[in-house]
């Protein structure tokens, strides 16, 4: 490798065989409990929650650590009024015309249509956006790199730090998204990626029954 400056990588416990297994399996039984909630609580949640779940985010490898990701938290209730109403706009034109005939088949057995009260109910919405242009300093332009990658790996992390902190979750993706940058006041150069909605499940909330259908790991995984 060329020369750069450098420090020793010693952060990482040393388990054994047997003590790395069982965490593995010991991660996995908790994470398999997460679950997309469309049903939320309007119960306030502490901020600094979502600001560790964030920095947690922050910590994702990403193309040439330049951390192409911006969070824009809203918990105003007027911008989250206005961020469902055109939501809504572009969910509504969605289900009447723009899905396709096998896109909302997919969809039927989620149950999901045009309303989506959860956005202005839960706590907090998270505006995930991703840096096409930006670098490690403030007011850098510079060019980003696998900025679709960086991003989703940040928001895996995200979602997984706010289940691990007991909050339910829903990544939603209204499509086009565009007036998500002038509602959080976002530079064009900002693509938005999706919104997060977070906070604690309603007392009555369900999930489908097709969502707690997982694949085996041998339908997901492959050795050679």
């Amino acid at each position: 490798m060329k020369p750069h400056d450098t420090l020793p990588y010693s952060e990482l416990p040393d388990y054994s065989d047997a003590e790395r297994v069982a965490r593995s399996r010991a991660f996995y039984e908790a994470v398999k409990t997460r679950r997309t909630c469309r049903y939320f609580s309007d119960e306030r949640v502490p901020r600094a929650v979502i600001e560790n779940a964030i920095l947690a985010a922050g910590t994702a490898p990403n193309g040439a650590n330049q951390q192409p990701w911006h969070f824009t938290v809203i918990e105003s209730p007027e911008k989250k009024k206005a961020l469902r109403a055109a939501a809504e706009k572009e969910e509504r034109a969605f289900y009447a015309s723009k899905g396709s005939e096998e896109w909302l088949a997919a969809l039927q057995p989620l149950g999901t249509d045009a309303d989506k009260p959860f956005l202005e109910t839960a706590p907090y919405l998270i505006v995930i956006f991703g840096q096409r242009k930006g670098g490690m300093n403030p007011g850098e332009r510079k060019q980003n790199y696998y900025v679709s990658e960086s991003v989703g790996i940040a928001t895996g992390l995200l979602i997984t730090a706010l289940h691990d902190a007991g909050l339910a979750t829903l990544t939603h993706t209204p499509n086009p998204m565009k007036f998500l940058n002038q509602l959080c006041d976002r530079p064009a150069h900002e693509k938005p990626m999706m919104i997060l909605v977070v906070g604690k499940p309603a007392a009555n909330a369900t999930i489908p029954l097709h969502a707690t259908i997982k694949k085996p790991l041998d339908q997901i995984a492959s050795w050679l």
